[in-house]
């Protein structure tokens, strides 16, 4: 098919979702993708946090094909060997005792909402069911996990929201604590913000979340989706702030592009959830979980947590080298290979132009270039994006300049 033959059918037939850039993919490989054409583009987005081992790596490769031929489906009414075995690896890992999974990341949040409000209702009876969320935060598209991603352009075609939600407006303790009374049943946030600007939150505002969820018997929910499974250069984010939550959600790259998310609880809220109060036709089948296992042994076996440090210590410091040669950087900041880009309006020209010149980037937040590469992706590599960004803003800024 033709570019122009694609794009005629998805105008005529789909509901129009996405803005898409002019990229028709057809092949991945590493840190790269093909186009229809052939022609190659350095992917410093990685499917959204989905592609950390980068396109076909060889050991996901074999495993989905020798599990393919085995078992793809079946259902959660029965047993299979993997989804126990990937529960138990992921449970351990997280310092957590139980796990529901699901297909998504929206679905995972959906999840969690529900654990929140159980635990909620079995504490007060009705008197305990408020959950708040973080500003600019982002926790999915499906209507609870919307009620709670704090950004108008998301919630408004699509009010009302569910009740009970409530919005910290600032990233300080105090803020956190104004915000907070034992009708909370929940505190939901993402370590490092994704859609919002790729924003840390302060480690003393994460300390005080702890002790507040703590003093008012409140869970802290840790949306993992996008930070988790190494991206940070931490298995998890929160394990930056020294404090551990009472539920987590993942997804994206936990089955290397496979669609796997999964809800991780601890002991306060292992009870929470029996047979019948949720479920799933498809997550945590046996394809999936055997996917997400070997995505965990690649990353342990091949030293990838280590590496993402690494490799994120390079490359922050050299887009703070360039900051202080473009003056349409503002700040540079992030955690191991989830990286942002402070750009302004030239965010989004910036993209563009990135993408003429072979390399997938995008814009989070309107204003910010947001780089999450595969984990595998090396110091070439990152040179070779840090010399295109280098030319794409000197022809903005040039363009830009009064004497222009």
């Amino acid at each position: 098919m033709t570019p122009e033959e694609i794009r005629a059918l998805e105008e005529t037939w789909l509901f129009p979702t996405y803005k898409r850039s002019n990229l028709y993919c057809a092949q991945g490989d590493g840190a790269y993708v093909r186009d229809l054409a052939g022609r190659r583009y350095l992917d410093f987005l990685g499917g959204i946090s989905v592609n950390s081992l980068g396109s076909g790596h060889p050991r996901i490769v074999a495993a989905l094909s020798r599990q393919g031929e085995r078992l793809i489906h079946c259902s959660n009414l029965f047993y299979h060997p993997y989804q126990g075995l990937l529960a138990k690896r992921l449970a351990q890992l997280a310092g957590m005792d139980r796990v529901f999974f699901t297909n998504s990341g929206t679905e995972a949040m959906e999840a969690a909402l529900k654990i929140a409000r159980a635990y909620g209702n079995a504490r007060a009876r009705g008197g305990k069911t408020r959950i708040l969320s973080l500003r600019n935060s982002f926790h999915g598209r499906t209507l609870g996990a919307l009620s709670i991603t704090t950004q108008e352009k998301y919630q408004a075609p699509f009010r009302p929201l569910i009740p009970e939600v409530g919005v910290v407006e600032a990233f300080t303790p105090q803020a956190l604590a104004d915000a907070f009374s034992d009708r909370v049943c929940a505190l939901v946030l993402e370590p490092v913000q994704g859609e919002g600007g790729v924003f840390p939150l302060p480690a003393d505002f994460m300390q005080a979340a702890r002790e507040l969820c703590d003093r008012h018997d409140a869970l802290l929910v840790a949306d993992e989706i996008q930070c988790g499974l190494g991206r940070t250069g931490k298995l998890f984010g929160f394990e930056h702030y020294g404090i551990r939550p009472d539920v987590i959600t993942l997804a994206k790259s936990l089955a290397a592009g496979y669609p796997l998310g999964a809800v991780l609880g601890n002991a306060r809220v292992s009870g929470t959830l029996g047979p019948g109060d949720h479920g799933t036709t498809f997550g945590g089948g046996p394809l999936a979980c055997r996917l997400a296992l070997e995505v965990l042994a690649v990353i342990e076996e091949e030293g990838l947590v280590a590496k993402v440090k690494e490799t994120g210590d390079y490359l922050l410091e050299g887009l703070r080298s360039l900051a202080r040669r473009h003056p349409s950087i503002g700040e540079v900041r992030g955690l191991g290979l989830m990286i942002g880009v402070e750009l302004g309006d030239a965010a989004k020209e910036t993209v563009k132009r990135l993408l003429e010149k072979g390399v997938i980037a995008n814009a989070a937040h309107e204003t910010v270039l947001r780089l999450l590469p595969p984990f595998t992706i090396t110091r070439k590599e990152c040179d070779l994006f840090l010399e295109t960004l280098d030319g794409v803003l000197g022809g903005i800024e040039a363009e830009q300049s009064p004497a222009s």
